[in-house]
């Protein structure tokens, strides 16, 4: 195994101490690849780590350190945890986060986050939230992705859910579908082409990736029958984009597309809303699909997958996507510029 000061150091967040997150930490800490390819840092909450140890049947010990740094210090085996919430027995409900859980959800995302800005962690894994919860406790952001985007001051920012057979980013994330034909612009659609075609170029180490751009109507609009979105909005986009040098096409009809997609003839998928690419991709990859946020100063992953109230204190919860995450995070860190 390689020296601990050679791994990356790689912050992962609890996300809702009342779900699935605890566990599938737990279980995926235990495969050995993990700790060969990078040293893990939970942060969270020591009572929900504990109690996910004792419901997944696991041996690891739990290390709560004082810094991030301390992390390399651990004897491999362990799981380092850095505390940021102590929760009750009664805030730990399963299923039922209250005030001082969606608190600790947001506390836990904006430290990780703070220390990849300043260099102290490599990448950033993140377990599934309620967004709920983090609302009612005044954090009013629609999901990971735009909290994410807040802290790192940026506006180009785009999802990607990626697995081995598909990677699909969205031009519009967590909007009622009503809203999203007013939401389409040839700027929005123009960035997401350019985010998208940068961070697949970096995933898959093609210079020029091919990248599939979605209809929004069905049959592409029929000649204006059912909408104009693809003439006067995505056609421009796509166009703009391929004067400078990206290799994207389109519009292209979203009931055939993924087909053609998970053949490999296309490296990316562009889809204009959530459930018009997500769907696809999770039929495909639900369990070990990985959600990405392309854009930002910092490498962020995470599961493609909620909270699973249903399974939280069970163990059965699986670990495939969390460990997906991980190894998407590592090698995202060692084959960025500037990583040794």
């Amino acid at each position: 195994m390689p020296d601990s000061t050679a791994r990356p150091l790689i912050g992962i967040t609890m996300g809702d101490p009342c779900g699935v997150g605890p566990e599938i930490i737990v279980t995926a800490l235990a495969d050995p690849q993990v700790r060969a390819h990078c040293v893990p840092l939970v942060i969270g909450d020591p009572a929900a780590l504990e109690r996910a140890v004792r419901v997944c049947g696991s041996a690891l010990p739990i290390r709560v350190v004082e810094s991030v740094e301390e992390a390399r210090r651990v004897e491999n085996g362990a799981i380092p945890l850095l505390t940021l919430s102590r929760l009750t027995e009664d805030e730990l409900r399963y299923g039922h986060p209250g005030l001082a859980a969606g608190t600790a959800v947001y506390d836990y995302i904006r430290c990780a986050t703070e220390l990849c800005l300043q260099g102290r962690l490599a990448a950033m894994v993140t377990a599934p939230i309620s967004k709920e919860a983090m609302n009612r406790a005044g954090h009013h952001y629609p999901g990971h992705t735009e909290l994410l985007a807040e802290l790192c001051g940026t506006d180009s920012y785009v999802m990607m859910l990626a697995g081995d057979q598909l990677r699909v980013s969205l031009v519009t994330i967590h909007e009622a579908l009503r809203h999203v034909p007013s939401l389409i612009s040839r700027e929005r659609v123009l960035t997401t082409i350019r985010v998208t075609h940068e961070g697949v170029r970096l995933l898959t180490g093609k210079e020029r990736p091919r990248l599939a751009v979605l209809a929004l109507n069905p049959h592409c609009g029929e000649g204006g029958m059912f909408g104009d979105e693809e003439a006067s909005v995505i056609a421009p986009a796509i166009r703009a984009a391929r004067d400078e040098g990206i290799d994207a096409r389109g519009p292209l009809s979203a009931d055939t597309l993924f087909h053609f997609a998970r053949q490999g003839e296309y490296d990316g998928v562009v889809a204009m809303y959530h459930d018009q690419g997500l769907i696809p991709l999770k039929l495909l990859h639900f369990d070990d699909g990985v959600n990405i946020t392309l854009g930002l100063p910092i490498i962020r992953t995470s599961v493609d997958h909620g909270t699973a109230y249903d399974l939280a204190g069970t163990g059965r919860a699986s670990s495939r996507s969390m460990l997906a995450a991980i190894a998407m995070a590592v090698d995202m860190a060692t084959s960025s510029p500037g990583s040794e």
